[in-house]
């Protein structure tokens, strides 16, 4: 971990246990938490940490893999909660994502660009444009069963249906979690990190959807290292963060973020800090306008992710 980012991690434990213990007492008046476990960083260390606060009897994982997830990321999830000794269930949300058509309406999409893609092939999205000072715009992926990929740049009504169809996934997966807690009278668990808050890469009413965040303003190599200092098993501690979401692998990086997330998170840790561009090239190593840009990235995320922070607006303000 980048020494900019170094923190008392026995600190950090004992702080994050004391709020979400003063979270579900003063505001919440819950009894327990409920914890979407995804096999990945982010989630992993949420799940301990409200092991830490609370004990294993107090947390309920829900592992929610679908027709297209990696199989080791419920792998990864299974052997968490059990290091855990958590209570979990396992629900596969395949044939209700498929019942409300999130797999046809991305495919239609899809075939609107790439006429021949039908069953055996597989596809992700791509970012590109904001590290050459130029606008995001994604690109589509695909290959054919036969390992041949093709991509160009989506037009913007088939991007949007192609993420509104995916988004089904994480918005599915929170009215599970919010089962659960209504059942149990427990509170949700949000697992953002300080990049993926900060930045807007969740999605609104699905994995934005918490009642605590107990990660929020942690950068992931923090997370990372509090993953390691709670002992968690190796295989989570050395996974490389993933969307699991499109059936091609696909990196965080690739699909949002503008660099790696160990150089993304010195780049949003030294804007937070009013760091120049030049001083932010000098510590990645890179040109002065190549830093310049990550920093306009940042700065346009910012702008258009900002609905996915917005409350409902109210016609008029109600006092309560």
């Amino acid at each position: 971990m980048n020494k900019h980012l170094h923190i008392d991690l026995d600190a950090e434990i004992r702080a994050i246990s004391d709020s979400i213990r003063a979270a579900l007492r003063n505001k919440l008046h819950r009894r327990g938490l409920v914890v979407a476990i995804s096999g990945g960083i982010d989630s992993s260390v949420a799940s301990a940490l409200s092991v830490k606060a609370l004990g294993p009897g107090k947390v309920f994982g829900v592992l929610m893999p679908e027709a297209e997830s990696s199989s080791e990321s419920l792998e990864r999830g299974t052997q968490l909660a059990q290091h855990l000794g958590i209570n979990f269930v396992v629900k596969n949300i395949g044939e209700t994502l498929r019942a409300i058509g999130c797999y046809d309406e991305r495919d239609a999409a899809i075939r609107s660009v790439f006429p021949d893609y039908a069953d055996g092939w597989k596809n992700k999205l791509v970012i590109s444009g904001g590290l050459d000072r130029g606008i995001n715009y994604f690109k589509l992926v695909v290959q054919d069963p036969e390992g041949a990929r093709y991509e160009k740049a989506l037009p913007l009504n088939e991007y949007l249906t192609i993420v509104a169809a995916t988004n089904y996934k994480q918005r599915i997966r929170k009215s599970i979690e919010y089962f659960h807690a209504d059942r149990l009278n427990y509170a949700v668990v949000g697992t953002p990190n300080r990049l993926e808050y900060d930045q807007g890469f969740f999605v609104k009413n699905g994995d934005g959807s918490a009642d605590v965040k107990p990660i929020a303003h942690l950068y992931k190599s923090q997370v990372y290292a509090l993953a390691r200092h709670m002992g968690l098993p190796d295989e989570i501690c050395n996974a490389v963060p993933t969307t699991d979401t499109y059936t091609l692998d696909q990196g965080q990086d690739e699909f949002y973020f503008a660099l790696p997330f160990q150089q993304m998170d010195i780049a949003l840790y030294f804007y937070n800090q009013g760091s120049s561009a030049r001083d932010l090239a000098r510590e990645l190593g890179v040109t002065e306008a190549v830093a310049a840009n990550v920093y306009r990235d940042i700065e346009a995320k910012r702008r258009t992710t900002e609905y996915q922070h917005l409350r409902p607006i109210l016609m008029r303000e109600i006092a309560l």
